[in-house]
């Protein structure tokens, strides 16, 4: 099952309530649930394309059998079940890489093609890391190994959120828990994030009326959704920012990843604006609110105009010329 979540950002509500649009479109993150799996059957129930073609693998952790301490340590913590999940992606890959390798084996016995070569000598590589249970997230590889390796989608070169599902009666103390947790478990494994939730609350918080949610969150002295910070460290862990796009009609939120060039942060938009590009019209999105329209910034001289390789920045409102 695909879940839809809307990408809360005070920014876009802002920008909204000043240019008041038709439409507000905020960017969204799709969650696909898919069920867990035994211990020891990973290359049965997790070699599929559902799991292949995700961009990061959010496990839920149990962790609320037991009160955490007033110190943040959760009796019985399931470690355990952390370094499971690794041991799982890593005989997934292996298998995987065992099956190529039978492959080139016979291919490179007809030709010694170079392509082919390379390709034989990098898996081999992986499969030494990876039999050292050692996830390939965590390999040091080439820009140019990694686009190699695309092809393969490897289970374990995913980055992971891990969630622990709190009692409520911790809710009060997550952000400490999680920090905690961080240090503690993922100190050394590389493109790996924490953050906790309490299962309880949250489907409770599912069934309130948006002008509910904000008193129902204090009451339990929390500032946002279990949600709304699984999102952050999605983003986070991706390496995901947002700019704008504003007007009467449409004032929008788009995702891309940090570093993405002007030209193909338009092309996220529509392919003939990548095609076309001139120039983007850039502001930060608090300036914008501070002079209230694009047309005294321009007259400002505060809307900058920046070409095809500059680095859009989080939070910035851009508008993109183009030639038709």
């Amino acid at each position: 099952m695909v879940g839809v979540a809307t990408v809360p950002d005070s920014r876009l509500d802002r920008l909204a309530a000043l240019f008041r649009p038709r439409k507000t479109t905020p960017a969204v993150i799709e969650y696909l649930d898919l069920p867990s799996f035994s211990e020891g059957a990973a290359t049965a129930e997790i070699a599929t394309p559902d799991f292949r073609n995700l961009d990061v693998l959010v496990h839920v952790v149990r962790a609320f059998d037991e009160e955490p301490s007033p110190h943040g340590e959760i009796p019985g913590f399931p470690e355990r079940n952390i370094t499971e999940l690794d041991l799982e992606l890593i005989l997934s890959d292996l298998g995987m890489i065992e099956r190529r390798l039978e492959r080139l084996e016979k291919d490179l016995m007809k030709m010694k093609n170079p392509d082919l070569v390379g390709e034989d000598r990098l898996l081999r590589k992986c499969r030494q890391w990876l039999e050292q249970e050692n996830p390939l997230r965590s390999l040091g590889l080439s820009g140019e190994e990694r686009k190699r390796l695309r092809g393969f989608a490897f289970l374990s070169e995913k980055p992971v959120l891990h969630v622990l599902n709190l009692p409520d009666s911790a809710a009060a103390r997550i952000p400490r828990l999680a920090e905690f947790y961080r240090l503690k478990t993922l100190t050394g494994r590389p493109n790996t994030d924490l953050t906790a939730v309490c299962g309880k609350l949250e489907a409770e918080l599912a069934e309130l009326a948006d002008e509910e949610v904000e008193a129902f969150l204090a009451d339990y002295g929390l500032a946002e959704s279990g949600l709304e910070r699984m999102i952050q460290a999605t983003y986070r862990l991706l390496g995901l920012i947002s700019f704008f796009t504003v007007g009467k009609n449409e004032c929008r939120a788009w995702t891309i990843p940090k570093g993405t060039p002007a030209l193909k942060a338009a092309g996220a938009i529509h392919s003939d604006l990548e095609r076309c590009f001139i120039r983007a019209e850039v502001i930060p999105w608090n300036v914008l609110l501070e002079v209230k329209s694009l047309a005294a910034a321009r007259q400002r001289g505060l809307l900058r105009l920046e070409g095809k390789q500059y680095p859009v920045q989080d939070g910035e409102t851009i508008h993109f010329r183009h030639s038709a």
